[in-house]
């Protein structure tokens, strides 16, 4: 009986998925579970947030972003909804910003929010040229996954949270005007402990791909966001055994779950060493990103935008991640097959804020920064950026972020 059960299963599983794969060929090879305006719908806005040169504007700090620059007078600002509306708006409607940047990443209460003149943050994005976008995780449970080691974070590892009513908060979030979404899982590195472990990495990307489901279902491009913290003393060879393999279950998960990966962007950490160990050359975090990527991202997807992760104090984040980035395409653009871009939040918007510091006075100043720093990330994609040539705070005033998440 119980062969017979077995066989029964595995019977049933088979027809299902000879089902789904005679469906798809009558789709024209895509995805049976979409429509075909929703998967068109999905290519067009993934195409517009790769348009050359450009990337993302991550504004989906939940608090004042000038609590995660990590600058000591910007930490000064009072973190208030009225605060963190001015800066916002000052940001989204500077001048010229779309030439460099074709989404903006938004929290929900920015994405509900008005300016102080009553125009909604949504339109002076898309007024402005560019696609807005939504954080649709609830961030994760310091508690941890109960039984997993504490890494270098000071807490086990986590599960992020967001998954239950996020169809209804898909449906609201394009009625009200956005295209696209992240979601951020996290995963610490700890080679002494074997962080992370395969529990962490399997609950990552199982989480991330649901999550890319059901914002297609609701006509969202999906940012999926398995960031490898660099926190810790690891060195970069282990950070790219890693990525490497937390990347290969990604895709295989995106494909288990029938993503459209035309319709879809990956938003990855570079492989670099960890904050506390030895310092890697630029040019070999250049090669072994690109490696890892080479080895796990199929050509279907058609970009990867990077986070820029935290550096250590004595270290320029803005800088250091434009000339990350700049380096990569500059050796490497003829190898790959994605648009390679960024996806940058304090390392967009440090200088802006120190030179804003809460003062409308400063309006156009902070402006043109947060343009410069766009025109050099976009001069990174290109290959073409000029080490030095960005006008930038430097280190001076650096301190440590706020912790933990955002």
């Amino acid at each position: 009986l119980a062969q017979a059960t077995a066989v029964s299963k595995t019977s049933s599983t088979t027809s299902s998925s000879a089902s789904f794969a005679s469906k798809a060929m009558s789709h024209g090879g895509l995805p049976a579970n979409l429509p075909a305006d929703i998967l068109a719908e999905l290519k067009e806005n993934a195409a517009k947030l790769c348009a050359p040169g450009k990337g993302f504007l991550a504004a989906d700090e939940s608090a004042g972003p000038w609590l995660r620059a990590g600058h000591a007078d910007a930490a000064k600002i009072p973190d208030t909804a009225e605060n963190r509306a001015a800066y916002r708006s000052m940001c989204f409607t500077s001048p010229g910003l779309s030439e460099h940047i074709s989404g903006v990443i938004l929290h929900w209460e920015t994405l509900f929010q008005q300016d102080k003149d009553g125009n909604e943050m949504v339109d002076l994005i898309t007024k402005n040229g560019m696609l807005a976008g939504i954080k649709l995780d609830k961030g994760y449970d310091k508690c941890g996954i109960w039984g997993t080691e504490v890494g270098p974070l000071g807490h086990p590892e986590v599960s992020t949270k967001g998954l239950d009513d996020l169809q209804k908060r898909c449906a609201d979030a394009y009625k009200k005007g956005a295209r696209f979404a992240k979601w951020r899982n996290v995963l610490q590195l700890d080679p002494a402990k074997g962080l992370p472990s395969d529990l962490a990495i399997a609950d990552t990307v199982h989480i991330l791909a649901r999550y890319a489901s059901i914002c297609q279902s609701e006509g969202l491009v999906p940012i999926v966001e398995p960031e490898i913290v660099p926190n810790g003393t690891h060195d970069i060879s282990y950070c790219a055994k890693i990525t490497e393999k937390v990347l290969a279950a990604q895709f295989k998960a995106l494909s288990d779950h029938h993503i459209y990966l035309e319709g879809c962007v990956l938003k990855p950490n570079m492989v670099k060493n960890g904050i506390g160990g030895e310092k890697a050359p630029t040019e070999l975090i250049a090669e072994l990103t690109v490696t890892a990527l080479l080895r796990t991202v199929p050509p279907a997807l058609p970009g990867i935008f990077f986070l820029s992760g935290e550096t250590a104090l004595n270290e320029d984040n803005e800088e250091v991640a434009t000339i990350n980035l700049c380096t990569m395409n500059k050796l490497f653009k003829s190898k790959m097959p994605w648009h390679l871009s960024f996806s940058y939040g304090k390392a967009l918007q440090k200088t802006c804020i120190v030179t804003w510091l809460g003062s409308d006075a400063n309006k156009e100043a902070a402006q043109q920064a947060l343009k410069n720093r766009a025109k050099a990330n976009y001069e990174a994609v290109m290959g073409t950026y000029k080490p030095g040539s960005c006008a930038s705070v430097g280190t001076d005033g650096n301190v440590l972020q706020a912790a933990g998440p955002y």
